[in-house]
């Protein structure tokens, strides 16, 4: 059985559309990383597949339950934590994990063990109200309302936005105990750095799937050179390298460039000769690197 199966599911506002066609697959126990950038459509697929909004055509299923004929059902075995902090501001911390535990028809004392390591950081705060935590303690508190009622699948949507860097190491070892307790794990990201966290990912931009598969897959199948190439001005050099290299990805990385192109390093260092003090080194290939190439494809 597949925790989580899409079956050509398409939605769209207006003449925008989010979702054109999606299929894919989770199986049991994964960390399922949906990646791409904003406005890919990432929000509106998980949110179909909590129940909250209705697709267009197409058929999804969480646990075997049809996510409109059985919404009902998947509601009380999955956990949802969306992409804005949706808690009560006026209630404390104890107190809105009270009222999700009240509402799945749960206790805080006999799941207590499943949140633990997260609600522990934030018990000594268990009487501010939750409008006046930081953004870490906030994700933390969501989370720990997500999982109080010990849910199969635990969907997240953009967990780790406007955190800080610490707080994402932290959020990313969570999810791997969870995983260890048998949870399904359904989390968006457009952190491509993310991606290394994942057992298995999606590409999603437009609204369109361009690529499933694990990370390692995604990189070992890379079909071109990288190139990262250092230059003390970047501008002139993607112009230059757009004119001349037909099919080329050429990116900015911070203060490098990214060309990934069919060359070999030495026609690359041929093609440069004229630019002084250019360096030119082959790379391996990036997660960045994979989703520009296939973005491309598209």
């Amino acid at each position: 059985m597949k925790t989580i199966k899409v079956e050509n599911i398409t939605k769209s506002y207006g003449k925008v559309k989010a979702l054109q066609y999606i299929n894919l697959t989770v199986n049991k126990g994964e960390i399922f990383g949906l990646i791409g950038p904003d406005g890919a459509g990432k929000t509106s697929l998980i949110r179909i597949l909590v129940t909250l909004i209705l697709p267009d055509s197409g058929d999804a299923y969480v646990m075997d339950k049809h996510v409109i004929k059985e919404y009902k059902k998947i509601r009380e075995i999955i956990g949802y934590m969306p992409q804005r902090f949706s808690l009560y501001m006026d209630l404390s911390v104890e107190e809105n994990l009270q009222f999700y535990a009240n509402i799945f028809g749960a206790t805080i004392k006999e799941n207590y063990s499943l949140i633990e390591p997260i609600y522990k950081q934030i018990e000594p705060f268990k009487k501010r109200k939750a409008g006046e935590l930081s953004g870490g303690m906030k994700q933390k508190l969501a989370l720990s309302c997500a999982l109080i009622h010990k849910p199969q699948v635990l969907f997240l949507d953009e967990p780790t936005t406007s955190v800080d860097a610490v707080s994402r190491v932290e959020f990313w070892e969570m999810l791997h105990n969870y995983k260890k307790e048998g949870i399904t794990i359904f989390v968006s990201t457009p952190y491509m750095d993310e991606a290394w966290q994942c057992d298995k990912l999606a590409f999603i931009k437009n609204g369109s799937i361009l690529s499933v598969s694990t990370p390692n897959d995604i990189l070992d199948n890379y079909p071109l050179n990288v190139f990262e190439i250092k230059y003390e001005n970047l501008a002139e050099l993607i112009t230059f390298l757009n004119k001349h290299l037909a099919g080329a990805i050429v990116a900015r990385f911070g203060t490098t460039l990214h060309c990934s192109s069919d060359k070999t390093e030495r026609e690359m260092r041929e093609l440069l000769y004229n630019f002084e003090h250019v360096q030119v080194r082959v790379i391996k290939p990036t997660i960045e690197d994979s989703f520009l190439l296939l973005s491309q494809d598209k």
